[in-house]
């Protein structure tokens, strides 16, 4: 029996201990579990546009009362270059994502070079701004931004207001040819002006695209702001509706539009532009646009955020698959007063 006895007391003098050495390792990990981070990839589909980072300035907005999320941000530097993008974002799988907001340039490519990658590993996508083709969505759980087909037509409906000529020719300027969200709005100008959005304008209700548009330019600042400056130095220019902010986020816009100043006050000249970034409105305030048509991309980042954090932590999927924003107008008038810019 003494033996026995023996036996049994071991274990009483080694449990204590393995308890008590549990949990000093608890209270030195506990500062690890306490900063650990989920990190959201942001990309957009260039990473030095005001646009682009807002939506990051609204990733970080919802962090900021989050902070076991953490934004990381990137895209092409300074054009839409869908094999750039895709190239990132598989860097940032590498260094470790939790989830990616990501706004498409080419859908096809993406899915193929990059987002079937992140499907195969349940990495969760939201994409914001521009989504995937309806063929893709399964690979992205929502989409968050403009309904830009309904953008488009709003653009339309500006130039509708701002023309009285009876012969209306129009030149649309685009970015990149296969970018989703563009050719959505191409289409919604089209709309608003001939009641089609299938084909291009030609005579319909009076207006007709003129024979060199839509001019596209990857998105390019200096190319877009040259193919601006080419069309409203003609003798009869057509009406200018970019449905991409790309020209005026060029800083020498301001220098090259102003000897048409005089020309666009009487309307012989009309630059019609999406986005309404504060660039863009110190231009439209001097007079060297003729109306804008905005969107909101720090909801998009923030509203975005919010949706990943509920998947990846909450394990929560979006309530919808499309979270439509609200655009707005802004005029010479009111350039100063019609959004805020983060």
């Amino acid at each position: 029996m003494e033996h026995v006895s023996l036996f049994l007391t071991k274990p009483t003098r080694r449990y204590p201990t393995k308890i008590f050495s549990a949990l000093i390792c608890l209270i030195a990990c506990l500062p690890f579990f306490l900063q650990a981070k989920f990190v959201i990839g942001i990309v957009g589909k260039t990473k030095n546009d005001s646009f682009y980072i807002q939506s990051y300035k609204g990733c970080m907005a919802f962090a900021k009362s989050h902070p076991e999320i953490t934004c990381l941000y990137d895209g092409p530097d300074d054009y839409q270059d869908i094999r750039t993008q895709a190239l990132i974002i598989n860097d940032m799988v590498k260094s470790g994502i939790d989830g990616l907001l990501v706004s498409t340039t080419d859908s096809d490519y993406l899915v193929n070079r990059a987002l079937k990658d992140l499907y195969e590993k349940k990495i969760p996508v939201i994409t914001f701004d521009s989504d995937l083709l309806p063929k893709d969505s399964r690979y992205r759980m929502a989409y968050v931004g403009t309904n830009n087909f309904d953008f488009g037509v709003a653009l339309g409906n500006q130039l509708k207001q701002i023309t009285d000529k009876n012969t209306k020719n129009i030149c649309i300027q685009s970015g990149h040819q296969t970018a989703p969200n563009l050719n959505e709005r191409i289409a919604g100008v089209r709309f608003a002006l001939s009641g089609q959005s299938e084909q291009r304008l030609s005579g319909q209700n009076g207006w007709s695209e003129f024979s060199r548009c839509p001019l596209y330019s990857l998105g390019k600042r200096g190319l877009s702001l040259e193919q601006v400056v080419n069309i409203v130095k003609m003798k009869q220019p057509p009406a200018f509706v970019a449905v991409a902010g790309f020209a005026q986020f060029n800083p020498q816009y301001v220098e090259l539009l102003t000897p048409y100043k005089d020309s666009l006050a009487l309307n012989e000249i009309t630059i019609i532009s999406a986005d309404t970034e504060q660039i863009q409105l110190d231009a439209l305030h001097q007079g060297l646009s003729s109306a804008n048509v905005g969107q909101n991309p720090f909801e998009m980042g923030r509203l975005s955020a919010q949706l990943m954090f509920e998947v990846i932590v909450n394990d929560k999927k979006p309530a919808k698959e499309f979270y439509y924003l609200d655009f707005h107008y802004c005029q010479q008038a009111n350039a100063l007063t019609c959004t805020i810019n983060h």
